[in-house]
C-alpha cells in the first residue's frame, strides 16, 4: 500500500511541475521575440550614384550633401568622389560583398535592388527592409557603359565591344524607373541641374510628376541601349545582309513645329539617336521658328550644296534646285543660281558650302528667302541679313559621314534602302560617241549629273559654265522634262552650247534629237536601255558627244 501511495505522490508531483514549467516557457518565448523586434528604417536619404560619365559629378553630390542624402558608391565614381572629400558609403559596405568576376559584378545583390524596389506604402516590403535591415534607396544616379561609342571605333573588336555591354548600370536604372513611385532615376548629366532645381524648390524632396517624367527618360535610354547591342550582335548574326531581320527605329523629339505641310496638320521635329550630324545638329541664329515644310527644304539644299567640293550656292523650292551653280567666289556662284530660275527663287531655301561673307550677303538681301542655310555667316554678312526680320539664318556643320539607311514611310511600314551617297569618278563613265566631249564639257557634264542626283524623277538638268541654266523636274515623261528644262532657260538661243544629264537611260532617241534641234553639244545618262544604240546612233548622227555612267539617279 505504502509503495502505491509514494507512487502517486510522484505522478502528482510529476503533473505540478509540469504546469509550472508551461507558463514559463511562454515567457521565454516572448523574451525572445523582443529581442529581435525589428530595427526602424533610417530616416535619411539615400542615393546610389554609377556614372561612367562624369560630366557634373561633383556639383551633383555636394548639392545631395546638402540637402541631407547619403551617397553609395563603387568603382571611378566612388574613387573620383573621395579625391573631391565627398564621403562615400561603398557598394561593397552595403552588401558585405567584394566586386568579383573582374568587376562585372558590383551592385547586383539584394541589399542594392532591395533597396529600390520596395514599395514604401506596402507593409509588407517595409517589413522586409526592416527584417534584412536594408536601407531605402530614394534616389539612382547612372549612365552606362560607352557601348556606341565604342563600337563606333573602327578598331574594335568584339571582345572590346561585349565588355561595354553594361548589365548592372541598366538593371539599376529599370528597377528605378518601374518604382518611381519612390524613387526618381537619372540617366543624363544634363538633368543635373534639373534635380538640384527640384529639390531647392520642393525643400529637398522630387516630385511624384518629375520622377514620372525621370522615369519615362530611363526606359527609353535603357531600349536605345538595347537597340545598339542587338544592332551590333545582329550584324554578326545576319552576316552579309545589311538589312537585318528586325529593324528598330530610335528618335528623340527636338522641338513641336506650328503645323505640317498644310496648316491642319501637327507635325514635331525628331532627331536619329545614332546620328550627331546634319540638321538636327543645326544653330539658328535669327528668325522666326522652322516650319516643317522650311525643314525638308533645307535638308535636300544642304545636300545639294555638300555635294560639290568648289565654292557652291543651291537656290531650293519644294525640294528641287531651281538653280545651282559653282564658282571661283560664293557671291559668283549666288548669282549664276539666281540667273537659272529668277522667278521660282522667290520665297527660296538658299544652301552655301562655304560660310556667307559680306558680298553674299549683300547679294541675297535683295531677295525674298525663306531661310540662308551655311556652314557660317561672317559678323559683317550677319549684321546685314538680319535687317529683315523674319529670314531665318542657320548654321549648321557637316552632313553624316554616312547614313546607315535611307527610309521612307508608306501605309502600314517603310520601305529602306541603303542611302544614294556615292560619287562618280572619272574612270567609270565611258564615252559611246565618235566624239569625244571636250575637257570644259566634260566638267559642265560632273557638274550636271551631281545636280541631277537632287533633282526628283524623270529629271533632265541642262548646265553652262559651271552654273544649271533650266532644270525640268518630276515628271511622267523625259520628253515633257526637256520641254521644260529649256522653258526655264529662256528658250532654243539660251540653250544654245550647254550640256544635258538625265536621271535616267532613254528608252527612245527622241531626247537626243530634241538636244540636237537645241544645240546641247553634250549629253550624260546612265545608259542600259534596250534601244542605247538607236540614242548613240542618234548622237552620232547631229554631232553630239555622249557619255554613260552606268549608274541611275532616280529619286522618288
Amino acid at each position: 500500500m505504502a509503495k502505491k501511495k509514494k507512487l502517486k505522490i510522484k505522478k502528482s508531483k510529476l503533473k505540478k511541475k509540469g504546469k509550472k514549467l508551461k507558463p514559463k516557457s511562454k515567457k521565454l518565448k516572448k523574451r525572445k521575440i523582443r529581442k529581435k523586434a525589428l530595427p526602424r528604417l533610417s530616416s535619411k536619404k539615400l542615393a546610389l550614384i554609377s556614372v561612367y560619365d562624369k560630366r557634373g559629378l561633383l556639383r551633383l553630390a555636394k548639392g545631395l550633401k546638402k540637402f541631407g542624402y547619403d551617397i553609395v558608391s563603387s568603382g571611378g565614381t566612388s574613387a573620383a568622389l573621395k579625391k573631391a572629400h565627398i564621403k562615400v558609403i561603398e557598394v561593397s559596405q552595403l552588401t558585405k560583398y567584394p566586386h568579383m568576376v573582374g568587376g562585372r559584378v558590383k551592385t547586383l545583390h539584394p541589399i542594392i535592388h532591395a533597396g529600390i524596389l520596395a514599395n514604401r506604402g506596402l507593409p509588407d516590403h517595409v517589413k522586409d527592409l526592416r527584417k534584412f535591415r536594408i536601407r531605402p534607396i530614394d534616389l539612382v544616379v547612372c549612365n552606362l557603359y560607352p557601348f556606341e561609342d565604342t563600337i563606333a571605333n573602327p578598331d574594335c573588336t568584339y571582345d572590346q565591344a561585349i565588355e561595354k555591354i553594361d548589365i548592372g548600370g541598366p538593371t539599376m536604372v529599370r528597377a528605378a524607373a518601374k518604382n518611381h513611385k519612390d524613387v526618381a532615376v537619372v540617366v543624363s548629366p544634363d538633368d543635373y541641374s534639373k534635380i538640384l532645381e527640384e529639390l531647392k524648390i520642393h525643400k529637398g524632396q522630387i516630385t511624384p510628376e518629375m520622377r514620372k517624367q525621370l522615369a519615362v527618360k530611363a526606359f527609353r535610354h535603357t531600349q536605345h541601349y538595347d537597340t545598339a547591342i542587338c544592332g551590333y550582335l545582329g550584324k554578326e548574326v545576319d552576316g552579309d545582309s545589311i538589312f537585318p531581320y528586325k529593324l528598330d527605329i530610335s528618335l528623340e523629339k527636338i522641338q513641336d513645329l506650328r503645323y505640317g505641310e498644310n496648316p491642319h496638320q501637327k507635325a514635331a521635329f525628331y532627331k536619329d539617336a545614332k546620328i550627331n550630324a546634319g540638321l538636327t545638329n543645326a544653330n539658328q541664329l535669327h528668325g522666326k521658328e522652322l516650319s516643317f515644310n522650311n525643314i525638308v527644304d533645307m535638308d535636300s539644299a544642304w545636300a545639294t550644296a555638300n555635294y560639290f567640293s568648289n565654292p557652291t550656292i543651291a537656290i531650293i523650292k519644294h525640294t528641287n534646285p531651281c538653280g545651282c551653280a559653282q564658282a571661283n567666289t560664293l557671291v559668283e556662284a549666288y548669282k549664276l543660281a539666281l540667273a537659272s530660275d529668277p522667278v521660282s527663287a522667290f520665297g527660296s531655301i538658299v544652301a552655301a558650302n562655304r560660310k556667307i561673307d559680306t558680298e553674299t550677303a549683300a547679294e541675297i538681301s535683295k531677295l525674298f528667302v525663306e531661310v540662308v542655310i551655311a556652314s557660317g555667316f561672317d559678323k559683317a554678312a550677319l549684321k546685314i541679313l538680319t535687317q529683315k526680320k523674319n529670314i531665318r539664318l542657320v548654321e549648321v556643320g557637316a552632313l553624316p559621314k554616312k547614313q546607315e539607311f535611307d527610309y521612307k514611310k508608306v501605309s502600314g511600314g517603310f520601305v529602306v534602302q541603303d542611302p544614294d551617297q556615292s560619287q562618280l569618278g572619272i574612270n567609270e563613265v565611258k564615252n559611246v560617241t565618235d566624239k569625244n566631249p571636250s575637257l570644259g564639257e566634260m566638267e559642265d557634264l560632273f557638274f550636271a549629273w551631281g545636280v541631277c542626283k537632287h533633282v526628283k524623277s524623270n529629271a533632265i538638268i541642262l548646265v553652262k559654265n559651271g552654273a544649271s541654266i533650266g532644270v525640268g523636274a518630276g515628271q511622267m515623261s523625259r520628253i515633257d522634262a526637256c520641254h521644260i528644262a529649256v522653258q526655264k532657260a529662256g528658250g532654243k538661243e539660251k540653250v544654245k552650247g550647254a550640256v544635258l544629264s538625265s536621271d535616267a537611260f532613254f528608252p527612245f532617241p527622241d531626247v537626243v534629237n530634241f538636244a540636237a534641234e537645241h544645240g546641247i553639244t553634250a549629253i550624260i545618262q546612265p545608259g542600259g536601255s534596250k534601244r542605247d544604240q538607236e540614242s548613240i546612233d542618234a548622237a552620232n548622227k547631229t554631232g553630239i558627244a555622249m557619255i554613260f555612267t552606268g549608274r541611275r539617279h532616280f529619286k522618288h
